[in-house]
């Protein structure tokens, strides 16, 4: 399905920073550790420069720079075997970074960036295409010393050259949300030597996100894109050349594909590696509904399921396999920030503009009778885009929060009920039946008040035009859900309909706009940033992957920038408890559900660490595959 693609002051002399590349090599030889990194002058005596293994805007980082492994792997997981899994829809590109086409599951796989993150460390960037990364107390520049060994996964050995490229390329044909955000933070990108590259940041580049930025970008072969003319703009039926652990084996189209994993992997042994992409194939099978691929999971076609129907999980899980003793269902912890999974309104369209027929259409979705009666309890409400942590508003507002929001009630882009009242949550439904009587009054009374009037056929309509809302879908599992919202609105005079189309169209008709209310998941950080932009920022509006709702509010791109202009933890905390609340205020989203756990059924063939980290699943990158295991389930015909 549809995914976005997610950074510099004047230049100085080279030579201002060059002196801390043998500083680092003392450093390392010598076995220094030091946790936030080393710090020496510049040749000017201008600002002391950072040299680190690794990078946080909060605190120390978890990890020191002689780490063996992750905390959270087995360092003696054996290579091997296969693990199988579902996808829904077809694929016709392994574009990932355009929005033609429909991109394949899992491309990811083939590709690595400069740095990466934890599933332990909410705050800490590491090294990882690099050793180590220089910076001053200003950020006004970072070099990344590369390593060099890393290879792409033909043999051809990257450099600065091809980080500089692979810059430059997103920044001419990346897409237009991205360009938008991101046009003008750097000043200049220098290749020092082969292995050391320099980005200088223009003044006006929001300093906590500058390094993550340069270090986030993916790396592509300059020299393998000058041969093959290939551009990110275009759907493509070959996937670039990365340095990733995986690269494509085979595929078919729409049926199925599968990712093996590079026996020459520059990286194999780098300590962030160890006890990790342990699979020897990783296989992609496609269905055209999840009833289908549940029943091809049952007989083994593949082999891991996340399961994330509350129905069959609550009810589907008694066949064969389990009774032999063949799978494995489990429940496990899920630390991440609960993911803002919502219907969206096209905010274009002139009917979704007034905030009461928004909030009349929300209180037709009867959360508290969906969960009772369609997902066996399985599920909490979700009520914030920061869900289940630190950074969710609640209550009334801190007065940090105040001072943030008063000035926009002063000039009228906040209402003032946002200084008294309760962070926003979602309208509380009675359970017994579908249709919430006192509900149905309050949104009937709204719609009268906006001018849209019941006729003689029941329908709402206003200066001649009917009150319509199409619910965009496309799988067949949302039918149980949607159809009671659809009733729900069509007793209050909506004009409502679900509307499923295949997953080609959807994603076009999403990227066009060609919808009322959409599925959206607003998958948010615990270091909210720049990326807010493409989320909910006016300057993203007119074309996002991720701004489906076309939201344009000068209130909420104010506070985005209050949360991105943050320097210190509490800073960061504050301005983002104040856009939650006006987000949640402004009402774009009609909220669904979460739950804090992992749902996961899989053949009893594979395993996974005991203590499991907070922020990931990871069967894909740190379980295992258990041969004898395997060998038995087959013996005993279990696929």
């Amino acid at each position: 399905m549809p995914r976005p693609a997610t950074e510099p002051r004047t230049a100085r002399a080279e030579a201002d920073s060059a002196p801390c590349a043998p500083a680092w090599r003392a450093w390392m030889a010598g076995g220094l550790l030091v946790l936030g990194g080393a710090l020496c002058a510049s040749a000017e005596g201008q600002e002391d420069v950072t040299v680190s293994h690794g990078y946080t805007n909060f605190g120390d980082l978890k990890y020191p720079a002689d780490m063996a492994h992750l905390d959270y792997v087995n360092p003696d997981a054996p290579k091997g075997g296969e693990i199988s899994q579902w996808s829904q829809g077809s694929f016709d590109s392994f574009n990932r970074y355009t929005r033609e086409g429909v991109v394949a599951a899992l491309t990811g796989l083939m590709y690595e960036s400069l740095l990466v993150s934890t599933a332990d460390d909410p705050y800490g960037l590491y090294c990882y295409l690099c050793e180590t990364l220089e910076y001053p107390d200003s950020r006004d520049w970072v070099i990344f010393n590369l390593r060099d060994d890393v290879t792409f996964s033909d043999g051809r050995p990257m450099t600065a050259e091809d980080v500089a490229f692979t810059f430059n390329l997103f920044m001419e044909q990346g897409i237009a949300e991205y360009r938008t955000v991101v046009e003008g933070f750097v000043e200049q990108v220098e290749v020092l030597d082969d292995h050391r590259i320099k980005f200088t940041f223009t003044e006006d580049a929001p300093r906590r996100d500058v390094i993550g930025f340069a270090g986030g970008t993916t790396v592509f072969s300059k020299s393998w894109f000058e041969e093959t003319g290939a551009r990110i703009d275009e759907s493509t039926d070959t996937p670039f050349l990365g340095t990733g652990a995986y690269v494509l084996d085979s595929y078919e189209t729409n049926e199925r594909l599968i990712y093996a994993r590079d026996t020459d992997h520059w990286g194999a042994d780098h300590p962030l590696n160890v006890g990790q992409n342990n699979f020897d194939t990783i296989r992609v099978e496609y269905f055209a509904d999840s009833a289908t691929a549940f029943e091809a999971f049952k007989v083994g076609t593949y082999t891991f399921r996340t399961e994330n129907s509350s129905k069959t999980w609550a009810t589907g899980y008694d066949f064969p396999a389990l009774d032999n003793g063949w799978m494995v269902t489990k429940e496990l912890p899920d630390g991440s920030i609960g993911a803002a999974q919502s219907f969206v309104f096209n905010l274009d369209r002139p009917e979704w503009q007034d905030p009461r027929v928004r909030e009349a259409v929300r209180l037709m979705f009867n959360f508290e009778w969906s969960n009772q009666t369609l997902f066996y309890g399985l599920y909490e409400r979700v009520e914030s885009f920061w869900q289940n942590t630190e950074l969710q508003a609640r209550g009334t507002p801190s007065e940090g929060e105040l001072s943030l929001l008063r000035p926009l009630v002063d000039e009228g882009l906040l209402d003032p009920a946002i200084l008294t009242d309760p962070a926003v949550i979602p309208p509380e439904s009675r359970p017994e039946r579908s249709t919430d009587r006192g509900n149905l009054r309050r949104a009937s009374n709204l719609l009268d008040d906006a001018g849209w009037i019941v006729g003689d056929d029941g329908i709402r309509r206003k200066d001649g035009q009917t009150l319509s809302l199409t619910i965009l879908q496309f799988s067949p599992a949302f039918d149980r859900i949607v159809n009671p919202f659809v009733e729900n609105l069509s007793r209050l005079g909506v004009d409502a309909k679900l509307e499923r189309v295949d997953s080609a169209q959807y994603v076009e008709r999403r990227r066009t706009g060609d919808f009322d209310l959409v599925n959206h998941t607003l998958t948010q950080g615990f270091e909210p940033g720049i990326a807010l932009k493409q989320w909910f920022h006016s300057s993203t509006a007119d074309d996002s992957s991720r701004n489906l709702m076309r939201l344009r509010d000068p209130a909420i791109d104010r506070l985005i920038d209050h949360v991105i202009d943050a320097q210190t933890l509490d800073e960061m905390t504050t301005a983002t408890h104040a856009l939650d609340r006006a987000l949640r205020a402004h009402g774009f989203w009609v909220p669904q559900w979460f739950k804090d756990v992992h749902t996961v059924a899989y053949y009893d063939m594979y395993d996974h660490p005991e203590d499991m980290p907070p922020f990931a699943l990871g069967e894909l990158s740190f379980w295992w595959y258990d041969a004898d295991r395997a060998q038995e389930l087959r013996e005993d015909g279990a696929f």
